[in-house]
Parts: structure tokens; sequence; C-alpha cells
């Protein structure tokens, strides 16, 4: 990675090892525009499944509008069917919190639902027949990560099926320049925070808490450099990182265990603010 002393501050071209401020560590835990989503038959080589058009079986919801803090078998329902669907809403508990928000906000993107934490009757009808993550790469390897900046989503595919689709927010796009102590002594560091797009795939990573010039980064899996997957404590609506992919934390806990070293990672497309 291209390093540029100016003016006393360090220049990258790309991310060095994290690109998410994060505040001081915590327990894992989560934090608290779209167009619909593609239903086209799989191409040659695609996944089947979820992600190649089919939907799940239709069921029943309770159509009680729900909202964040709620309680209750709705809530219970919600959460079993996110998880039967392969978003990760955390424990079928009954309470609606931020884990299970952050997958109700993947799934409502996914379905050309403008994200919200009001379970309503879009997102009622939404569940009963779901619509599939748009595949990325129709020739792609059977177990792969597609993230799809447009939307905000990560979808991992796992021997050619979805395995799990999150919310994610990527490389916010904003220049910017930090003062941070690294390496013993106090250096800027400047950048694009952009999440570049191509074809890369994963190499080294850390586990627990991982101390980057940036901050602190839970769980990462890089691959693009110092581009990484990890866990955040702020996975807002929108493109806020310095460049890597933060995700829900109870989905960083778990996705070492499902994305090894030397997988395909796809990341296409482009965000466009409101």
């Amino acid at each position: 990675m291209a390093a540029l002393a100016t003016a006393g501050a360090v220049l990258f071209t790309g991310a060095l090892t994290g690109c998410g401020t994060q505040a001081a560590p915590q327990p894992p835990q989560a934090a608290p525009a779209t167009t619909p989503a593609a239903t086209t038959p799989p191409p040659a080589g695609a996944s089947s499944g979820p992600a190649s058009g089919r939907t799940a079986p239709a069921a029943t919801a309770p159509r009680k509008t729900l909202k964040l803090g709620a309680k209750g078998k709705s809530v219970t329902w919600l959460q079993r069917r996110l998880t039967e669907l392969h978003y990760r809403p955390g424990k079928a508990d009954g309470r609606y919190g931020g884990t299970t928000l952050t997958a109700v906000w993947a799934f409502q993107k996914v379905n050309g639902i403008k994200p919200t934490s009001t379970i309503a009757k879009r997102t009622w009808d939404a569940l009963e027949t779901p619509k599939s993550p748009k595949v990325l790469v129709g020739n792609g390897k059977p177990t792969r990560a597609e993230v799809n900046l447009t939307k905000q989503i990560m979808v991992l595919y796992v021997g050619g099926e979805v395995e799990l689709i999150t919310h994610v927010s990527s490389g916010s796009g904003i220049p910017y320049c930090e003062t941070a102590t690294w390496q013993g002594k106090e250096q800027r560091f400047c950048g694009s925070a952009g999440t570049p797009t191509g074809n890369f795939k994963t190499t080294w990573r850390a586990t627990g808490w991982h101390k980057s010039y940036l901050g602190q980064l839970y769980n990462p899996i890089f691959f693009n450099g110092g581009i990484a997957f990890h866990g955040a404590l702020s996975v807002p609506l929108y493109p806020a990182s310095h460049g890597c992919v933060r995700m829900p934390m109870n989905v960083a806990q778990v996705l070492p265990g499902l994305l090894g070293k030397g997988v395909p990672v796809h990341v296409r497309g482009k965000f466009r603010r409101p």
C-alpha cells in the first residue's frame, strides 16, 4: 500500500489496517434507498435457492404493527422468520432491539422497502412472500461474498446457497485527515474513505478487537489490502466508514466461522445519498 508524507501528513491511496473509527471496545452488541431487488431466474452457475429468485414457502404473518422496543409473540415470529430467510436478528426472544433492527433493515432493503424501525403492512407482506437478493456475479464461485454498495448489504453464499444476508455500512467516500498515535508516535493520516469495487479474496484476519491506526475493529476479515469486513458499534443507514465494510456485532461474531481464507469477495454498485 503506497504512502506519501506530505506536510507532516501520511497520504494513503488505499486503506491500511483499519478504516472505521470505533468507540472504546465494549462487549459485543449491535447498535441500534432503494429500488426493488431483481428476481431474475438464475444464470448458469448461479446459486440455487433464495439467491436465484426463489422464495421461501409462504408464511402467515401476525400483522401487528411493531415499533422498536416492542415485546411479545409477534416479535418472536418476526425473529424466527428473518432467521429462516438467512438474516441474523439475534435470539428469538420476543424483544425488538437493535440486533433485530439491523436484520429488519437488511430485509427491507432487499425487498425494496425504505428501511424503517416500524414493522407494518409492507414489511409483513414481504415477510410472507419475500424477494431474493440480486445475484451480483452470476458465474461466481459457489462460496463467495457479494457486497452491494447501492443497497448497503452483504450476501454470503456457502456451497451455492445463501448462508447470510446482512446490513452493512461501507466507506463514506468523504476525504479525511485524522491525527492518531501509531507505532509510538503521533501521525496524521489522510485518505479518500472509499470502498473500491472489484473482485478480491479474503486474506488475513484478527480475533476480537484489533487496533488499527484509525481505531478499533472487531473480528476483522481483510479482503483488499487494509479493507476488511468487521464488527462495529455503529452501523448506520448510510456509508460511514473509512473504507471498510462495517456490520452488526452479532454478525461479526459468527462470520469468521463461515467465511474462510481465499474466498472470493465481489464488491459492486454505488450508494446514492437521498
